[in-house]
Formats: structure tokens, sequence, C-alpha cells
């Protein structure tokens, strides 16, 4: 079987930490059996979807890597849910129903108050024509419910295991609203259909909505896909995750300086029982791709781990995959620089500021007067390599005495005005003995 899964927000705001995992549980899957991975736009909502939203989902999404090979927008594809619907009709699974949402929350609360389950107690299928006709006459329209079989309906789901409804336990769903509009389940379904959707992977708050669409699936003729449901994500303390939390909307992790590997490497092993590592290519993260290894837990999505392993990721990564962006940013120095510096990045843009210390100009910090004076002229000439630190500050020791941090204090101050750093063995060489001379004198340079 080819597989063929799906990706499906809606354009009403921006990706989340949480549409992400989402998103990439799809696309690992996807590329893992050699599928094909849609991008659909579930714009039905014309008041809140809006374009600027569909393109602002696009760029996450090609940010991280995650390319699609078709991208499909429910806006387009009325037609198709036009002819579900008169199947649906043909077949005595869509009816109207009148209820105005005022006497459906009155019937819900007397099922309640009775003990019983708040289910539609299916009315509308007891009117007459006359009836409805009498009902359009005073001007009311019908909202359309999907008639449920009430039977189980059993799904193996590829996270939770074997799953069963008895669908006599759940309200008949309605389709489509009295204004012409439709709900999810319809358009989801259809486009499922459509596109030979084999697998849908989504989050455990849509396992509700599973065995109607099941049913839906049936009644159009169709067979349902494989369905696995993933926990959801949890803050660092365990609460619920807010969507209006700007840090975790990629817009904010891409301005906070993350790493587009540093997020698909902690979504992927987030909430399973792999260790959460940093991965140097989406490639890396396809062969550990396994829904077995999913926990039904809450996942926490803490942004300090997350932090944390972008720091680490930087620090193996090579210069070739980052040669263009530090170019971008006006960071010179070559490979020679960056393997001096990666190590103390918590974000590339940190590279600016150790550029800075080697090209100048720098304030230097002068802490022993004497001992940087009599440094400077023990400054061996050029050219150095990586022994000249080593060869110079034993120099230093002799001459002066000092040893330990007395010596080596001082010399990191004059030469980069900061107390902690990339090893000076790797700086001294890219500072040079000019600016070096200078700096240990006290100098701008």
């Amino acid at each position: 079987m080819s597989v063929t899964v799906r990706f499906a927000p809606s354009p009403t705001g921006r990706l989340h930490a949480g549409n992400i995992r989402t998103a990439l549980f799809n696309f690992l899957f996807a590329r893992a059996k050699g599928g094909r991975f849609i991008l659909r736009l579930d714009d039905t909502d014309r008041e809140r979807s809006t374009e600027e939203f569909a393109r602002f989902i696009r760029e996450d999404l090609t940010w991280l890597g995650l390319h699609w090979t078709l991208e499909v927008r429910q806006s387009d594809r009325f037609a198709l849910y036009e002819g579900a619907i008169e199947r649906l009709k043909r077949h005595d699974r869509l009816y109207p129903a009148y209820e105005t949402p005022e006497e459906l929350e009155l019937k819900r609360k007397r099922q309640l108050a009775r003990g019983k389950p708040p289910v539609y107690d299916r009315a509308a299928l007891q009117l007459t024509a006359e009836e409805r006709a009498r009902l359009e006459a005073e001007g009311r329209k019908p909202h359309w419910r999907f008639l449920l079989e009430q039977r189980d309906v059993v799904w193996d789901d590829l996270v939770r295991g074997r799953q069963h409804v008895d669908a006599a336990s759940l309200s008949d769903p309605v389709l489509v609203r009295a204004d012409g509009t439709y709900l999810y389940t319809l358009p989801s379904v259809a486009d499922d259909i459509d596109l030979g959707i084999t697998h849908v992977i989504r989050g455990e708050d849509h396992v509700a909505n599973t065995a109607p669409q099941i049913q839906l699936f049936e009644a159009l003729g169709a067979t349902p896909p494989a369905f696995g449901h993933h926990s959801l994500l949890v803050g660092a303390d365990g609460q619920a995750l807010s969507k209006r939390d700007r840090a975790l909307a990629i817009e904010g992790l891409r301005a906070e300086g993350i790493e587009a590997l540093a997020v698909t490497s902690y979504a992927a092993t987030l909430g399973t029982s792999d260790s959460v590592a940093p991965h140097a290519s989406l490639d890396e993260l396809v062969p550990g791709f396994d829904f077995a290894k999913l926990s039904r837990a809450p996942a926490r999505f803490d942004p300090n781990a997350l932090r944390l392993l972008n720091a680490k990721l930087l620090h193996l990564l090579p210069f070739s995959a980052v040669a263009d962006r530090l170019r971008t940013m006006g960071v010179g120095g070559g490979e020679e620089f960056w393997e001096a510096v990666r190590g103390n990045l918590a974000v590339l843009a940190d590279a600016r500021g150790w550029w800075q210390v080697v090209e100048g100009p720098l304030q230097p910090v002068i802490e022993d007067c004497e001992l940087c004076r009599r440094a400077a002229q023990l400054l061996p000439p050029e050219p150095w390599d990586g022994d000249s630190w080593a060869t110079w500050s034993a120099a230093v020791k002799q001459a002066t005495g000092a040893k330990g941090k007395a010596l080596f204090s001082p010399l990191r101050f004059a030469l980069t005005g900061r107390e902690t750093g990339p090893e000076l063995k790797h700086l001294l060489p890219l500072i040079g003995r000019e600016r070096a001379a200078a700096r240990l004198e006290g100098k701008t340079a």
C-alpha cells in the first residue's frame, strides 16, 4: 500500500509547537514509508481564514524542512462536499433537524437533570412532511445531521491500541449548519477519500470524532484509513499549553534564534521512549520514528530544554551547515573561526559577538597593567597557530611569576573584554599580533 498522509491546519493563526509535532509525525511516517505528505488548508471558516496566515503556514513548514508533495485548499473543493451531501441524502443517512441552539441546550439540561447522557433524541426523524413545511414557513432553516448506525465501532489505533465506541452513546453529528456552512467532519472525510489518505495521524483530542468519521467513510462507500492519536503537549509545569503563548509559536521560536533542526529534533523525540538529542538533519530522524515509541501520557514541552538542545545542536554542526548564514550576518573567519566559537553559542546570532571580539574594535579590560605590559613585550612573531598560546603564556608565566587565574584572567580580559569564552589557543591566531598587542596596552583595537 502506498502511504499518503496529510497535515491539515486552519489558516486562522500561526503554527505552534503542538501543530508542528503533528506535522512532523506525519512527515516522518511518510518519509519512512516512501509515501506522500499532503498539506491541506482547512479554510472553510471564511471569516477567520486569511491568505496571510496561509502564507505563514507555508513559510514555517518550509523553514522546518517539512516539504509537502501536494497542497489543497478546502475553499476550492465545495463541489466535492456537495456531492458527498447528495450521496448521504440519497442513502437516508443525512436528515434535517430544526431545533434552535436554545432548544437543544434545554434538552441537554433536562437529560442531565434526569441522570441521562446528553445525547440527541432524534426528534427530527419523527417530523412529518407537513411539520417540516410548517417550520420552514416560520422561517426556520434546518441543520443536517448524519444518522449514525447504533453499533460498536472498532479500530486499531496506531498509538492507543484497539479502540471501540458504542455509537448508540453518541449524538448524530451535525455536518451542515443552518446557514449552509460545513462543520469539520464532512469536508475532512470527503477530502481524505478524494486524496487517498491511508493514515490519519493527529492529536488525541480527535479521538471522540473517530467513530462517527469511520461510519461516514463507510456511508460514502470508502474504506476508512488507519488512525493514530498521539498525546497532547503540556507545559513544563504540567498545565495545558495556551495557543496564545507566542513563545510556543514557530514565529516566536524563530525570532528567539532557535534552529529549525532543534525544533524538529525536540518535537520528534518529545513524549517518546527515545532520549531528546540533537540531530544534524531530518534524515537522521526518519529511521527512529515508530508509533510504538509514543507514550500515551501528555508530553511536557519545556522551552528551557529546547534552548539547551539548540545549543547542543550548534556545538556539533559543521561549518558547511552555517557558512551561508554566517556570511549573511557579516561574520567572517571561515571554518577556523566557527570551530573556535561554536561551543560557546546558545543561538547562531551569538557568533556576531565573538566575531566582534576577533575583528574589533574592542575596548579591552585591563586587570593587571604590569602583567599585560610584559605580556605585550613577549608576544612571539607571526605566523601563529594552535600552539602559539601555550608558548606565549608559558613565557609570560616565567617572566612574571603569575600562574593560574592570576595569569589567565588578565590576559583573557585584555584580549576579549570578557571573563569567559572560547579557548584562547583558538582565538589568539584569529585576533592576530597587531590587535593583541594594542589590547594588552589598553588601546581599543
